[in-house]
C-alpha cells in the first residue's frame, strides 16, 4: 500500500462493441478519459501523471501508439508511464496508478487502458510460429483448453458448469448498458448446444473481441476526503497485489498457478481479510472462458481445491448469491483485451461507490478486482471498499 491511502475518485468507460469505426484510437481513449474526469469532478490540469496500459502492440498492429497520442490523452508536460503485463495489463495499470499515489509521489493519477481489436487480429497475433512459442495455431482458446480439461478431470466437475457461468454472465451483461454482448435469454441448454471450438470450450463459453477503453482517476487521502465532504462516494484502495511466474517450467501447475495463489495470499493479508468468501461482497474476476470462474475461485482462496464448481452450481455466484461474480457481465460479455483487467478493477470500485445501476450488488461495501494474462502467468488484483482502511 505504501505510506498513504489512495482511493478511486471516478471511473469512465466507453460502450464496448465489435468495431469502433467512428473514432480513431485516440478518440476512443479520450471518451473514457473524459468520462472518468467528469465522474471524479477533476480537470486534466489537476492530474499529475498518466499511466497507460494495453495488450501487445501486435493485437492492434500499431507500435507504441501512446507516443503519437500523448497530446490527445493529455500527457504533454506530465509524467507518462506505460505498463505491460499481457492480458492482465489493465489491472496492473490501475495498480501502478494507485501505487504512484500511495507512495506519496502524486496527488491525482489518471490510469487508462484500451484495445481496438478491430484494427488487427488477436487470434493471428497469438498464433506466432515456432521457435517463438509452442505450435498452438489456435489462439488463446487452444492454449487454455487443456488447462480446463485438467481441471475437470481433477475436480470431477459436471460438464454443465461452464455453461452455467456463461449464461449467468451474459444475463448480467444484459443489465450493463456498456457491455458488448446483451443476451438476457441465454440459457444453459443454449450454451451446451453451441458449437464446440476447443474441447471442452464451446462457442457461447468464450469472450467476444471488443473495441473499447476504460479509465480511472485515483487520488490521495486528502482528495478522497474532499470528495466525500462534497457528498460524493469514493472507493478506498485497501490492498493491491501483482505476481508473475515463468510461462513454462517443470511441474508448473497450470490449473492453479503459484503466482495467482501468492498474489491472492498477499492481497488478503494486506487487506486484513481472513475469510474472503465471507468478507468480499462482490468480485470481478477475469473469466475469458467460462470454466475459469470455478478455477479462479480456488486459485484465489474463495473455495478449497477442486470445489470451486460447487459454489457456481449452487447459484452462489449470481447477483444475490453469497459471492456475486462478474455482476457487470465480465470478460465473457466485453473483452477489449488491454482494458479488460482495468474494467474488473473499475467495476469493483463502481460497486462499492454504489454506481452500478441495474447490475448493482445490494449492500456492497468491499469488492475484489482481478486480472490475469499471458499463459496464466501474470496476475494483478485489488480490494476496494466504501470505508477508509
Amino acid at each position: 500500500m505504501g505510506r498513504n491511502r489512495s482511493a478511486v475518485l471516478g471511473t469512465g468507460q466507453t460502450k464496448y462493441v465489435a468495431k469502433r469505426t467512428d473514432v480513431t484510437m485516440a478518440g476512443m481513449i479520450r471518451e473514457a478519459i473524459d468520462r472518468a474526469l467528469v465522474d471524479a469532478q477533476v480537470t486534466m490540469d489537476e492530474i499529475d501523471a498518466i499511466v497507460i496500459g494495453k495488450a501487445p502492440d501486435l493485437f492492434e498492429g500499431s507500435m507504441m501508439p501512446e507516443l503519437a497520442m500523448a497530446e490527445a490523452i493529455g500527457a504533454v508536460g506530465k509524467q507518462m508511464i506505460r505498463v505491460h503485463t499481457a492480458g492482465s495489463v489493465g489491472g496492473s495499470t490501475a495498480i501502478v496508478g494507485s501505487s504512484m499515489v500511495s507512495s506519496g509521489v502524486h496527488r491525482r493519477v489518471l490510469a487508462v487502458s484500451w484495445e481496438k481489436q478491430s484494427e488487427s487480429n488477436a487470434m493471428w497475433a497469438l498464433s506466432i510460429a515456432v521457435p517463438f512459442t509452442m505450435p498452438v495455431g489456435a489462439g488463446a482458446g487452444g492454449f487454455f483448453a487443456p488447462h480446463v480439461r485438467a481441471y475437470i478431470n481433477n475436480s470431477g466437475a459436471p460438464g454443465h458448469i461452464g455453461a452455467m457461468v456463461a449464461a449467468k454472465d451474459r444475463r448480467n451483461g444484459a443489465k450493463n448498458p456498456l457491455a458488448h454482448l446483451h443476451q438476457p435469454d441465454l440459457t444453459v441448454d443454449k450454451v451446451m448446444a453451441s458449437q464446440m471450438l476447443w474441447d471442452p470450450i464451446r462457442y457461447d463459453e468464450t469472450c467476444p473481441s471488443s473495441d473499447g477503453a476504460c479509465a480511472v482517476v485515483i487520488g490521495d487521502e486528502a482528495a478522497a476526503d474532499a470528495a466525500i465532504a462534497d457528498g460524493r462516494s469514493v472507493a478506498w484502495v485497501h490492498a493491491t497485489a501483482m505476481r508473475t511466474e515463468p510461462l513454462s517450467y517443470s511441474h508448473r501447475n497450470v490449473v492453479s498457478p503459484q503466482a495467482g495463489r501468492d498474489a491472492a495470499a498477499a492481497l488478503w493479508r494486506d487487506a486484513g481479510i481472513t475469510n474472503p468468501l465471507e468478507e468480499i461482497d462482490a468480485a470481478e474476476i477475469y473469466v475469458p472462458f467460462s470454466w475459469f470462474e470455478p478455477m479462479w475461485l480456488e486459485n484465489l482462496g474463495f473455495m478449497p481445491e477442486n470445489e470451486g464448481w460447487k459454489l457456481t452450481e449452487a447459484g452462489e455466484t449470481e447477483i444475490g448469491g453469497k459471492l456475486p461474480v462478474n455482476a457487470s457481465g465480465g470478460v465473457l460479455s466485453s473483452n477489449p483485451i488491454g482494458a479488460s483487467g482495468m474494467i474488473r478493477c473499475a467495476e469493483a470500485a463502481i460497486q462499492v461507490m454504489g454506481k452500478a445501476g441495474d447490475h448493482q450488488v445490494e449492500g456492497a461495501r468491499k469488492a475484489f478486482g482481478h486480472a490475469y494474462g499471458g499463459g496464466s502467468q501474470y496476475f494483478s488484483m485489488w480490494v476496494v471498499g466504501a470505508d477508509k482502511p
